[in-house]
């Protein structure tokens, strides 16, 4: 009865014991920080990795992340220094430096990331209000990213963080102002378009006008050409025929009158109404063409 009541006391002890080991020992991860905490007091802080001791049942620990940590607040409308308004989209990314400052300001990531949300929109309102919407479209976006930046950092440090970046994701116009805007621009690229078809069309008509006044001039001077030429050529055909016929005025004679029964005598039924004395069929009465004259070189007289 002893022996067992004994092994009752020993086995409660020994589960005692090991709960106690099983909460006094924990392990940080190489990704974490721990805080550890006495009845809600912070007594110490464990940023190497590693596994450590605590008092079973008395302390407390509460682990952070050591990476960094990424915050993407809704979108702000704010309103530029020239009046327009913009709606901004923007991300931030931090680290937690200082777990004790940490716990004892904002205590969880859930509080701090509302502690975020309102430092970046009121430091984005204060430097957007200092420039034009061409600065935060232009080359000068990263100055403008990185004065934000300076200023949320400078604040996140009373929190235990370290604000490494602020950027601007998007900058766009409202949705109303946006469709305004684009009809204008519609508008716009309309009446430029209709300014170079207009343009278009009357260079293209004066391009007609000079190609048809080209086209005259060239054909003027080409049927002026052609007319000399055909006047030269002509003229030169008249002297060829008067220095070969003028050797020979018989055959001449002979040769003009052959071409004038060939046109004559062309048709069928061909009819001719002349005097008895016309000399038009004068080479089929006589060899020599007419009465006294001499026949034609190589004609015999009386011959057929």
């Amino acid at each position: 009865m002893v022996d067992r009541r004994l092994l009752i006391v020993l086995a409660v002890v020994l589960v005692v014991a090991g709960l106690a080991l099983t909460n006094a020992l924990f392990i940080v991860d190489q990704t974490e920080q721990a805080l550890v905490l006495q009845f809600g007091q912070p007594r110490r802080v464990i940023s190497a990795p590693g596994l450590f001791f605590k008092r079973p049942f008395l302390e407390d620990v509460r682990r952070y992340e050591n990476r960094l940590l990424d915050f993407e607040p809704p979108p702000e409308e704010v309103i530029v220094s020239d009046q327009k308004r913009l709606v901004v989209d923007t991300y931030t990314r931090y680290r937690i430096v200082d777990p004790l400052l940490f716990y004892q300001t904002v205590n969880s990531e859930v509080a701090v990331r509302a502690r975020l949300s309102a430092m970046v929109n009121g430091s984005l309102r204060r430097v957007l209000g200092n420039v034009t919407l061409s600065s935060v479209l232009s080359h000068d976006r990263p100055v403008i990213m990185k004065q934000i930046r300076e200023e949320v950092s400078e604040q996140g440090k009373s929190f235990g963080i370290d604000v490494v970046d602020v950027r601007i994701r998007r900058a766009d116009l409202p949705e109303e102002n946006s469709q305004a805007i684009y009809a204008r621009m519609v508008s716009e690229r309309q009446q430029q378009a209709a300014q170079y078809r207009g343009e278009g069309a009357e260079a293209a008509q004066t391009v007609r006008a000079n190609a048809d006044r080209e086209r005259i001039v060239i054909l003027a001077e080409s049927q002026r050409n052609a007319q000399r030429v055909r006047g030269d050529g002509d003229a030169e055909s008249i002297r060829v025929y008067a220095d070969a016929f003028g050797q020979d005025k018989e055959f001449f004679s002979f040769y003009r009158s052959m071409q004038a029964y060939r046109d004559a005598l062309n048709g069928r039924s061909t009819s001719f109404v002349l005097t008895p004395d016309s000399g038009f069929f004068r080479f089929f009465e006589k060899p020599g063409g007419a009465a006294g004259k001499e026949a034609l070189p190589g004609v015999k007289a009386g011959s057929p």
